[in-house]
């Protein structure tokens, strides 16, 4: 069985980290602080250059919820049409209703537009009010694959929906657990799932390299970055089983 494991980039340096160290996918992302926004154009260009792996921007034109105005729509049409003319091979999108239901008007249009992209449902999913209409829902839209953690905070505490959510789908959708995988957890949730896809931030931290900094702005510089170590070793876990 192939295994597939995806992590998240918020910069050039960890788009090189997943490219070398086996990831098969990128989640493509800015401001790491908000859980992930639409990259700039000049981002996903450089990155498309970059990297010989998958790549799938995430179509979220801000922080907050998945309840979008009609501006913001617009803006979500325009960045998928830009990710298809770089060359991505995906993009990354999650539409809500008020009612906690999929907005399956607004992402069968956005999966349209992004054709032959595949699309990926984000874990807008892990906000709606009833997991198994949702799943219902997002295949009917045409999306590829649902990134949860089984609407719980991490997939393992999910691990339980995320399983009946797998049988579900059959062959019509991948259901692709993540938050909290790292390498010590992923073969147990792999093994608890049945799931075949992955997805991790094996986020770590780097230090600025200014040689000046200010003491009195009393601010943290750090960049988010991947563990190359880390995306390592979960691939090499995920290609023994």
């Amino acid at each position: 069985m192939n295994f597939k494991l995806e992590v998240i980039a918020f910069n050039l340096e960890s788009c090189n980290v997943a490219n070398i160290a086996g990831a098969h996918r990128i989640e493509l992302c800015d401001n790491p602080g908000e859980g992930g926004t639409t990259p700039s154009y000049g981002m996903i260009k450089a990155a498309r250059a970059k990297v010989d792996i998958e790549l799938f921007p995430i179509i979220r034109p801000r922080g907050g919820d998945f309840l979008y105005s009609d501006d913001e729509f617009d803006i979500m049409k325009e960045d998928v049409l830009q990710c298809k003319k770089i060359g991505c091979d995906g993009v990354v999108i999650g539409l809500l209703n008020e009612d906690g239901t999929v907005d399956k008007n607004r992402t069968s249009q956005l999966v349209k537009l992004a054709y032959p992209m595949s699309v990926t449902f984000h874990r807008a999913f892990d906000r709606t009010n009833n997991p198994f209409t949702a799943l219902e829902d997002i295949i009917n839209c045409g999306c590829e694959r649902i990134l949860t953690s089984g609407q719980r905070p991490t997939a393992w505490e999910g691990i339980d929906l995320i399983s009946e959510l797998i049988k579900k789908a059959a062959n019509d959708i991948i259901i692709m657990p993540g938050s909290g995988l790292r390498s010590e957890n992923i073969i147990s949730i792999a093994n608890a799932s049945g799931a075949t896809e992955f997805h991790s931030s094996a986020r770590n931290s780097s230090e600025s390299k200014m040689r000046f900094n200010n003491p009195t702005m009393n601010e943290n510089l750090k960049t988010v970055v991947l563990d190359a170590a880390e995306v390592s070793k979960m691939a090499t876990l995920l290609s023994s089983l």
